[in-house]
């Protein structure tokens, strides 16, 4: 290669260099959007739009919510992963388009584990089972007896196929031996809507999102799917507790980015997430939806999504769930 040529060559590369980091020292100049892969109503959407105010202050830009319902959340996936890597576009995801989809679709549009630079996971936290405040059934126990005494009668829904509310029904059928009806929708904010119309039994799904139902009596908890009972609902057991021994499905929210975003503008989010987070008023209000904050570091976060795709795969393997 002639001199010339390679000190050309090493002048641009060096040029190139120099325009990331100012990039990444400037960012953000423009509207960042938030993608969702979940219809409005859902407990996504109103984490994105509790902290969207907080984060326009932080990063001085409109912070853009983008719906993108569908899939189980691929079709977000693949809205972000095709964006340039640049912050600009981000994805609101939680564990079944980040975690489980490639072990139960047989083809997805993208693999998450190789598509997104993880930025934070922002909260975590175990589901409740409702039911319509008129449903005659009054417990957990109840519920199981009732899918024993009529196997493939009793209908649940949830945020589409693969969400946690899914892992959630699909667990309970494995360990309590019974059958149900799996209705899949694009977001829970539809499947409550039947739920209450009476069109499903019952429903494993956010607390963010059934509290306030809970609380103005239009649905009735019967259990919480993690290990221990919530705080904000002491009196109503475990699905363990609920003669379910085992139990132990929550779910949760994160932040990433296309792979490839530059270092710098990763923590510079990373730090805006985390911030709006610590917010009083914010903090309260994720304390009244039943939420715990996590505000994990990006690495953190990323051999955290390392260790639930190993468990998702035993999970899909003994459960038998999959998606054509």
């Amino acid at each position: 290669m002639p001199i010339r040529w390679l000190r050309t060559c090493l002048v641009a590369a060096a040029a190139a260099g120099a325009a990331a980091l100012a990039q990444a020292g400037d960012y953000p100049t423009k509207p960042i959007r938030l993608v969702l892969g979940f219809a409005p109503g859902g407990a996504s959407d109103i984490v994105a739009r509790l902290l969207q105010p907080e984060l326009q202050k932080r990063l001085g830009q409109p912070i853009v919510i983008d719906n993108r319902p569908g899939a189980n959340g691929n079709i977000a996936n693949e809205v972000v992963a095709r964006a340039e890597p640049d912050g600009y576009t981000l994805l609101l995801g939680n564990p079944g388009p980040l975690v489980l989809n490639p072990y139960l679709y047989k083809h997805v549009p993208v693999d998450p584990a190789k598509a997104f630079a993880p930025v934070t996971q922002l909260t975590e936290s175990p589901m409740v089972v409702v039911v319509q405040a008129s449903s005659p059934l009054k417990s957990m126990r109840e519920l199981v007896a009732k899918a024993k005494q009529s196997p493939g009668k009793l209908s649940y829904g949830t945020a589409g196929n693969g969400s946690s509310m899914h892992v959630a029904g699909a667990t309970l059928e494995m360990e309590a031996k019974v059958k149900l009806i799996h209705v899949p929708y694009k977001g829970s904010g539809p499947a409550i809507n039947d739920l209450l119309s009476g069109v499903l039994d019952f429903m494993p799904d956010s607390r963010s999102t059934t509290l306030p139902l809970i609380r103005d009596g239009r649905l009735r908890a019967l259990a919480v799917t993690g290990s221990a009972r919530a705080a904000d609902l002491p009196e109503v057991p475990t699905v363990a507790e609920s003669g379910v021994p085992n139990f132990n499905v929550t779910t949760w929210l994160g932040i990433v980015a296309p792979a490839g975003t530059p270092h710098d503008i990763v923590q510079k989010l990373h730090a805006a997430f985390v911030d709006s987070m610590k917010v009083p008023a914010v903090a309260a209000r994720f304390d009244e939806l039943g939420t715990s904050i996590k505000g994990s570091s990006p690495e953190a976060f990323g051999r955290a999504l390392e260790r639930e795709r190993t468990e998702a795969r035993l999970l899909v393997q003994q459960t038998g769930m999959s998606i054509e």
